[in-house]
C-alpha cells in the first residue's frame, strides 16, 4: 500500500489548523481578563457623599488611566485580534469545499440490505442487470449521461456483487476494504504548498527563526524579568533596596515621605524631560513661606536632593499632601499620579520596618499611609479629611494658638449650635459645605474597642509556649452617634468552637462560606456573612481603597514590636441596616501567636490602627498572665471530679453505696474544691467563674 504526501492546496484542513492554535492563546486571555476580581476595592460599598474637590477630573483621569494599566491593553488588543483570526477561520472551514473520500461499501452501491444472503444478492444483482446493462440501457442527454458513464456504473455494480460472492475478490474487501486489493492513499499536510515551494524555502527559514530564535525568548524573557523585577509587596526590587538602605530607627513622618521618593518607580513615571519640566515652578510653589505644613528639616531635605526625578517626585508629594495649588494642569495631573505610587511603595517600607521591629517607623508607616489617602501633611489635623475643611476652618475649631489637634470623634461630640458657630460664616463655610463634611464625618467607621483579652482554645489558663488567642470586642460607632445601646455582656464573651469544626479550630476560613451544626441531632447549614466596611472616602486619591485595620502588640518600654499585625479588612456581623444606620454589632477580631516560654505577667501596649483614616487609631493596654503548667492540671482534675448520672451503672452502684438517690441526668456537676497549698490570690485565680475563658488581666486602657 503505498501511500503520498500532498499539502493542503485547496485550503481544506489548514483553517483547523489556525483555528486550533489562535484558539489556544485567545480562550485562556478571554478567561483571565473577565473573571470576576477578587480585590476587596472592587466589591466593597462607598460612603455618601457629593464633595467633588476642585481638580476632580483630573483625578477622575489618572483613575481611569491606572484602570487602563492594570487592565493591560495589549491583552485586550490580542484576545479581540485572535477572536477575529478565528472568526475568518470558522468562515472558510463553512464556505469551503470539502472532498472527503467515503469507504467502498458493495451493499450501499447495490443498494441492498445486510442481511442479505448469497443467494438473494444474486437475484438482486440479475434484476440491476436487466436494468443497466450497457446493452439494454441508452444515454439521457437530459442527465447528461454518456456510454461511459454507464458503463462506469455498471462495473461498479458488477464489481460491487463479486466482492459478496467471490472468494478471492471478497477475501481482498475484507482485508484491505476494497475488491481490488491494496489501494494507494494521500496524507494532507495541514499546510499551504506554496510554503514549500521552490525559492520560499528561505522566507520559511526566516519566519520560523524569528518566532523560534527571537520572539519565543523575548517572551519568556520579559515575562522572567518582569517577575523577578518586582517584591511580594508589587514594587520594584531597585525600590526595597533604596528604601532599605535609607531606614533609621528614629525616622519621622517627614523622614519617610522622603525615603518614599527614591521609589524607581518615580524615574519611571517622570521619563526624559519630564523630570526637570517644571520643576522650578513646582518647587517654588511648595517652598512658599506660607507653606507652614513643611517643617525646616523637610525643606532642607528637599533642597539637598541632587536627582531630578527623586527632587520633583518629592516635590510633587509634598505639593499632594499640601493641597498645593499649582496653577499648571501638567504638574497637577502629575502630583495626583505620585500619590497612588507612593502609597504602593508605604506597603514595601512598613514591611522593612516590620523586619526590623522598631515601633516609631512601624506605627510611622501606617500614618503615612493614613496622610497619602486622604492628602493630608503628617502632623495636622485630624479635621483636614472633612470635606471643604480648610486650615482656616480647622484654626476656627481649634483655636489659633492650639498645639494639640481635634479629632473628628471629638468634633461631632460638640452640639450642632457650637460645631456651626465654629465652621459657618464668612471666610469660613457655606450652610451646604458644612452640611456635606458632617454627613461624611457621620460615615466613618470608627471601631471602638470594648473588650480584649487573652485565651487559649479549650483550656481556662494559659501556660508557657501555648498558643495564645488576642480576642478583641469591637463595635462600630461612626462620629456623632447618639443613644448609643450598652453592649450586650454576652455579645463579650467568647465560645470555642465545635470539635469537629476544622476550619475554626486552625483558624482557616469555612470551605464556601458555610458552617455545619448538629442542632436536635440534625444538620443545620448555616451560611457565614462577610461584610465589607465601605470604600474610604479619599477625594485626591486617584485610586480607590478599601480600609485595613491591623492590629499589633508592642513592648512600650524597649520601643519595640512583640507581635507583628494582624490585618482585618472584613467583618463578621453588618455594620449598617437597610436604612443606612450603624447596627452597633460586636465585632471580634482574632489573632494567634505563641505565648512567652516564661510564667509570669506580661503587659503589652495592643495598637489598632486604619490605614485609611487619621484619628481613628486606638490603644489598650492589655496584661498576658502565663500560669504554671501544674496549675492547669490541677484545673483539669477539678473538672474531672462530678458524680455520676442515674441512668448510668456508675450511678446506681454510687447510689447503693451512699444510700441516697443518684443524681439525675443533665444536672449540673458539682466542682470538688482542692486544698490550695499556695496564697489566697491563687486561690481566687483558680475558683472564678467557669464561663471565663482565661484567667488572665484582661482589664483594658483605652485611649484615643
Amino acid at each position: 500500500m503505498s501511500s503520498d504526501y500532498t499539502y493542503d492546496e485547496q485550503g481544506q484542513f489548514f483553517p483547523f489548523f489556525i483555528l486550533t492554535l489562535t484558539g489556544l492563546i485567545t480562550l485562556p486571555l478571554t478567561y483571565n481578563l473577565l473573571k470576576p476580581s477578587k480585590e476587596l476595592e472592587n466589591t466593597a460599598p462607598r460612603i455618601k457623599s457629593d464633595f467633588k474637590p476642585q481638580h476632580g477630573d483630573l483625578i477622575e483621569a489618572q483613575k481611569r488611566k491606572r484602570l487602563r494599566k492594570e487592565r493591560r491593553i495589549k491583552r485586550i488588543v490580542t484576545v479581540i485580534l485572535g477572536y477575529f483570526v478565528m472568526a475568518w477561520m470558522v468562515y472558510l472551514i463553512l464556505v469551503t469545499a470539502r472532498t472527503t473520500p467515503k469507504l467502498y461499501d458493495p451493499y450501499e452501491i447495490l443498494g441492498i440490505a445486510r442481511s442479505a444472503d448469497e443467494k438473494a444478492i444474486s437475484k438482486h444483482y440479475k434484476r440491476l442487470s436487466l436494468i443497466y446493462h450497457p446493452d439494454k440501457i441508452r444515454p439521457d442527454p437530459a442527465k447528461n449521461e454518456t456510454v461511459e458513464m454507464l458503463n462506469e456504473r455498471f462495473h461498479e455494480l458488477t464489481q460491487a456483487y463479486k466482492a459478496l460472492t467471490d472468494e478471492d475478490i471478497r477475501n481482498n474487501y475484507l482485508q484491505y476494504g476494497h475488491p481490488d486489493g491494496k489501494q494507494s492513499f494521500s496524507i494532507g499536510i495541514a499546510l499551504p504548498k506554496f510554503i514549500v515551494t521552490e525559492g520560499n524555502q528561505k522566507y520559511v527559514l526566516l519566519v520560523y527563526g524569528a518566532l523560534l530564535g527571537v520572539l519565543l525568548p523575548y517572551i519568556v524573557g520579559k515575562w522572567w524579568y518582569g517577575s523577578q523585577r518586582y517584591t511580594k509587596e508589587r514594587v520594584l526590587i531597585a525600590t526595597a533596596g533604596n528604601i532599605f538602605r535609607e531606614y533609621k530607627e528614629d525616622m519621622t513622618d517627614g523622614d519617610i515621605v522622603s525615603v518614599l521618593s527614591s521609589g524607581e518607580e518615580f524615574k519611571e513615571m517622570l521619563q526624559g524631560a519630564q523630570a526637570d519640566s517644571g520643576l522650578g515652578k513646582l518647587e517654588k510653589k511648595v517652598l512658599a513661606d506660607d507653606s507652614s505644613f513643611l517643617s525646616a528639616k523637610d525643606r532642607e531635605t528637599l533642597k539637598k536632593i541632587d536627582n531630578s526625578a527623586r527632587r520633583k517626585a518629592l516635590a510633587l508629594l509634598w505639593a499632594y499632601l499640601g493641597r498645593v495649588e499649582l496653577d499648571d494642569t501638567t504638574l497637577d495631573a502629575e502630583k495626583y499620579e505620585a500619590a497612588p505610587i507612593a502609597l504602593s511603595l508605604s506597603e514595601a517600607f512598613n514591611a522593612i520596618a516590620l523586619a526590623f521591629g522598631n515601633l516609631r517607623p512601624i506605627i510611622g508607616a501606617f500614618q503615612s499611609s493614613q496622610n497619602l489617602i486622604q492628602a493630608v501633611p503628617p502632623g495636622s489635623s485630624p479635621l483636614l479629611q472633612l470635606p471643604n475643611f480648610t486650615n482656616a476652618v480647622v484654626k476656627s475649631v481649634e483655636g489659633q494658638d492650639s498645639k494639640d489637634h481635634l479629632s473628628v470623634q471629638k468634633f461631632m461630640k460638640m452640639s450642632e449650635d457650637q460645631r456651626r458657630k465654629l465652621t459657618v460664616g464668612t471666610g469660613l463655610l457655606s450652610e451646604k459645605q458644612y452640611t456635606e463634611a458632617v454627613t461624611v464625618a457621620r460615615q466613618l467607621p470608627v471601631l471602638e474597642v470594648s473588650k480584649a483579652f487573652f485565651k487559649v482554645m479549650g483550656e481556662k489558663v494559659i501556660t508557657p509556649s501555648s498558643l495564645v488567642q488576642l480576642v478583641v470586642k469591637a463595635r462600630l460607632i461612626p462620629p456623632g452617634c447618639t443613644n448609643v445601646p450598652a453592649v450586650n455582656e454576652l455579645d463579650l464573651e467568647d465560645v470555642d468552637p465545635d470539635e469537629d469544626d476544622l476550619d475554626a479550630l486552625m483558624g482557616r476560613k469555612a470551605a464556601k462560606n458555610k458552617t455545619v451544626k448538629i442542632i436536635d441531632g440534625k444538620k443545620v447549614e448555616t451560611k457565614l456573612e462577610t461584610i465589607q466596611p465601605p470604600l474610604a472616602h479619599a477625594p485626591y486619591l486617584a485610586r480607590d481603597h478599601s480600609p485595613r485595620w491591623h492590629i499589633f502588640l508592642a513592648d512600650a518600654k524597649q520601643g519595640k514590636m512583640a507581635v507583628p499585625p494582624f490585618t482585618f479588612t472584613t467583618f463578621e456581623k453588618p455594620l449598617f441596616d437597610e436604612a443606612g444606620k450603624p447596627t452597633f454589632n460586636v465585632q471580634t477580631l482574632k489573632m494567634q501567636f505563641q505565648a512567652p516560654p516564661q510564667v509570669g505577667d506580661f503587659t503589652f501596649v495592643m495598637h489598632m490602627l486604619c490605614d485609611s483614616y487619621l484619628g481613628l487609631d486606638s490603644k489598650v493596654e492589655i496584661t498576658l498572665h502565663i500560669d504554671d503548667p501544674a496549675k492547669a492540671v490541677a484545673v483539669e482534675e477539678d473538672d474531672d471530679i462530678s458524680e455520676p448520672d442515674e441512668d448510668s451503672i456508675a450511678g446506681q452502684m454510687h447510689a447503693l453505696k451512699t444510700g441516697g438517690a443518684p443524681k439525675p441526668s443533665g444536672t449540673p456537676k458539682k466542682k470538688t474544691q482542692k486544698p490550695s497549698e499556695d496564697s489566697s490570690d491563687e486561690d481566687s485565680d483558680t475558683d472564678g467563674d467557669a464561663g471565663d475563658t482565661s484567667d488572665t488581666n484582661t482589664e483594658t486602657d483605652v485611649e484615643d
